[in-house]
């Protein structure tokens, strides 16, 4: 017999949201491990707030906020606006974040503007440690075997801010990319910036066109690829190797053991002979490819013809698989915030949501 297309409403749910999740969904073992590195930055959010005896409207929790954060680069949802609309009426999302089925949805502006606190009070990267230090904590890192590399980032500006320095600016940044505007006048990071992001600088990599951008670094463990570190720069032709030298040398000052070996995988774009000497200097074995295309390679072939170095090459390439889901997966392809801190903010916030899908894929393959 057909049934009847007919909808009848309950008044009252005696249901728990929690019920409305299934018991294996991803997201259940991704919030314990959000939950237990916000659990240790209590102390951040209480000193980002004025004293409950001062009176005063609340803010949106902090907690709260930074899971509703993690879902937007979960499920690439695209702008603020959109993620408050989803929240509203997808439970999963309300569950995640800690909203009751009759709490009110944050009105957008507020929801940026509890956001930039956040970023003021640099949250987002205590929030990565923290995660990093649940990593730890699993076994699932080496502490001694790394890789690094960069990426581009393309900025939320477009050619036609790119506009001619005022007379008074005294910015000597490296000429990363040039391009001729429609004008045929020949623009350049030296005589030109961006009025939109002045951070953001024009350049180019190998095959690409000029285009204002900011540099994505990285340093992944080689046990299985989870990110250690990670920052934005200024795009230019010596960030890469700058940023590589800051986050190993702090991988360096971490050891559990000053004389443990430490190695860095690199690719090619790393050979050169200050970088090489650098890692030396800091008792680092860099693992960095060989560029003997017309020239000589920095990387000694004693190193090169060690087995640790072959493993290296072969792990540094898990790098790139965190730069693929934070461009498709998540939002760093081209970000929508201005200013080199919002930025970093926003790619180490990625960082910390890939680590944390990855280590729920790990409990799966070793629990």
């Amino acid at each position: 017999m057909r049934g009847a297309d007919t909808f009848t409403e309950s008044l009252f749910s005696m249901r728990k949201l929690d019920e409305f999740v299934p018991k294996s969904h991803p997201l259940r073992s991704i919030r314990v491990m959000a939950n237990e590195a916000l659990a240790k930055m209590d102390r951040l959010f209480a000193g980002m707030y004025e004293a409950d005896i001062k009176g005063g409207r609340p803010s949106i929790a902090p907690e709260k906020l930074l899971r509703a954060m993690l879902i937007q680069v979960l499920y690439s949802i695209r702008s603020e606006r959109q993620l408050m609309e989803q929240v509203q009426y997808n439970l999963l999302f309300r569950w995640f974040i800690g909203l009751a089925m009759d709490d009110d949805v944050w009105v957008p502006t507020v929801f940026t503007k509890n956001r930039e606190r956040l970023i003021k009070h640099d949250a987002v990267i205590d929030f990565f440690f923290y995660d990093a230090a649940i990593a730890e904590k699993k076994c699932l890192l080496s502490g001694e075997h790394f890789s690094v590399d960069g990426t581009l980032i393309q900025a939320w500006a477009g050619h036609k801010s790119f506009v001619r320095k005022s007379k008074d600016s005294d910015d000597q940044d490296s000429d990363g990319g040039s391009v001729d505007d429609f004008k045929g006048e020949k623009r350049s990071n030296v005589t030109h910036e961006s009025k939109t992001d002045p951070d953001s600088r024009l350049y180019r990599k190998g095959n690409t066109a000029s285009e204002l951008r900011y540099m994505g670094h990285t340093l992944t463990d080689n046990r299985h690829g989870l990110v250690v570190n990670a920052r934005v720069t200024r795009a230019d032709g010596h960030a890469e190797r700058e940023a590589a030298k800051v986050m190993i040398n702090d991988a360096r000052q971490a050891a559990d053991d000053a004389s443990a070996e430490i190695t860095l995988g690199a690719d090619k774009g790393y050979d050169a002979q200050e970088f090489i000497e650098a890692c030396q200097q800091m008792k680092v074995t860099p693992h960095v490819a060989q560029n003997t295309s017309g020239r000589r390679s920095a990387v000694p072939d004693t190193i090169a013809a060690s087995v640790g170095y072959a493993i290296s090459q072969q792990k540094r390439k898990l790098i790139e698989q965190g730069f693929g889901w934070a461009k498709t997966v998540g939002r760093i392809r081209q970000v929508v915030v201005r200013g080199l801190k919002k930025v970093d903010q926003m790619f180490v916030l990625n960082m910390a949501a890939y680590n944390l899908v990855r280590m729920r894929s790990l409990a799966q393959v070793r629990p």
